[in-house]
């Protein structure tokens, strides 16, 4: 409130047009993209959690997400050539249908052979739906050529909240962030991997950004297919016919449980339980974020938990690719190092990945970044995972990250702080 009031003071022509365009968060679905529905599930099914003690859990389920379940399959993977055979490895194998979304989408050697792929199994009669963030996406949008193909062999290719239709109602500045790949609705690749040479690829000396992917294998991926439904239909126009197809047994042995945020969800369901995990944390919370630009109470509870004798440890690029949000997460995480936290500095390339550790009990990955825009502006997508294998697997990769990373803050110069501070001040518009 405070940084749209000065910025209306200080450019009041300017800004409050802005206002109408990108200042206004949750939507009514009546007017604009509907909240996403999840088939209600019975309570006899053998493979949902209901389990009255697990905080996490209860404050999700009352805010509308879906329950946690059992017997779903969990692989991380951290390599962005092995990321690579393994999304042309699903779309081979796919049978039926192929339904991808992605914030980014760049034509470039990598998805010149995920097109042909995908258009490969579209003449063989699967059914591809691709959808792409315009923003995000912006140069495909703007030169199509690349999907020809792919449209000529039955694909259907579309983009998310089109800027020149409608500008006033469309609220720009709601991105859609998720991704989201599916296969026959049994076999979903999730994280914070797009679509491009920058992300994923053949091992050819190009360098990539540090990211994560991870498979999902189970009855927690029906939801994924509810939420790219959700998306789809809305940038499609076209009519909601959900075709769901349910295996009779899963055999995996992770808990998992799917949480969608951003403006078609009713709550601030994925942030209430960030916060409560963190108060809740006894031994550690290790948190990995490109971004790192949180609310004064997010800020509170990482102090509260350090005070408290957690391990709190904020694993960041040392320099990331938004020089804006590097000057509004200085404040923030200079704050934590001044109390003694962890702030780890990762020198490597890029680092994009996100993904959070609560003590020994489970954790997060997904598209979520811990600043603003993504908590509550972004359409984004999260799995919460509770099982031994997945804490290992991802305190095994967050210590490697440590490895190749310095730690602490350096004082600023008197100008660098003053320039901090003015940011600070217009972080929640970042």
């Amino acid at each position: 409130m405070i940084s749209w009031m000065l910025s209306i003071f200080f450019l009041p022509y300017i800004v409050v047009p802005l206002y109408f365009l990108i200042g206004i968060r949750k939507r009514e679905p009546k007017h604009k993209k509907e909240y996403v529905k999840f088939y209600p599930v019975s309570e006899h099914d053998p493979y949902v959690l209901d389990d009255p003690h697990h905080a996490l859990q209860n404050i999700l389920k009352k805010n509308g997400i879906p329950p946690a379940t059992k017997g779903n399959a969990f692989e991380l993977i951290t390599n962005n050539t092995v990321a690579y055979h393994r999304m042309l490895q699903e779309i081979d194998n796919a049978k039926y249908s192929i339904d991808i979304c992605t914030y980014v989408f760049q034509f470039d050697k990598t998805t010149k052979e995920l097109i042909d792929a995908l258009t490969k199994k579209s003449k063989e009669g699967v059914k591809i739906r691709l959808l792409m963030d315009l923003v995000g996406s912006l140069g495909a949008s703007f030169n199509q050529k690349g999907f020809k193909a792919l449209k000529e062999a039955g694909g259907e290719v579309a983009f998310f909240t089109p800027i020149l239709k409608r500008p006033l109602q469309n609220y720009i500045n709601l991105r859609n962030h998720r991704k989201i790949y599916l296969f026959d609705q049994t076999t979903l690749l999730s994280g914070g991997m797009n679509l491009s040479n920058e992300y994923m690829g053949e091992a050819d000396g190009s360098k990539r950004w540090e990211d994560l992917l991870y498979c999902l294998k189970g009855p927690s991926v029906h939801h994924f297919y509810h939420i790219f439904q959700n998306d789809w239909v809305y940038a499609t126009k076209e009519e909601d016919t959900v075709d769901l197809k349910r295996a009779e047994a899963y055999d995996g042995g992770s808990i998992v449980q799917v949480v969608p945020s951003g403006p078609d969800i009713l709550s601030d369901a994925l942030y209430e339980a960030l916060l409560n995990a963190i108060y809740n944390a006894k031994e550690r919370i290790w948190i990995v974020t490109p971004y790192f630009v949180p609310d004064e109470n997010m800020i509170q509870a990482l102090v509260i938990a350090h005070h408290k004798g957690v391990d709190v440890k904020l694993i960041t690029p040392k320099d990331s690719d938004h020089l804006l949000a590097d000057l509004a997460r200085s404040p923030y995480m200079r704050e934590l190092d001044e109390i003694g936290a962890d702030v780890v500095l990762y020198e490597g390339e890029m680092l994009h990945a996100k993904a959070i550790l609560f003590d020994d009990v489970g954790g997060m990955v997904g598209s979520v970044n811990l600043d603003n825009r993504s908590l509550f502006l972004n359409y984004e997508v999260v799995t919460f995972v509770y099982s031994p294998q997945f804490i290992e697997s991802i305190e095994g990769w967050m210590k490697v990250l440590m490895h190749h990373s310095s730690r602490g803050m350096k004082k600023p110069s008197k100008m660098r702080e003053a320039v901090e501070n003015i940011m600070k001040v217009f972080a929640p518009l970042l």
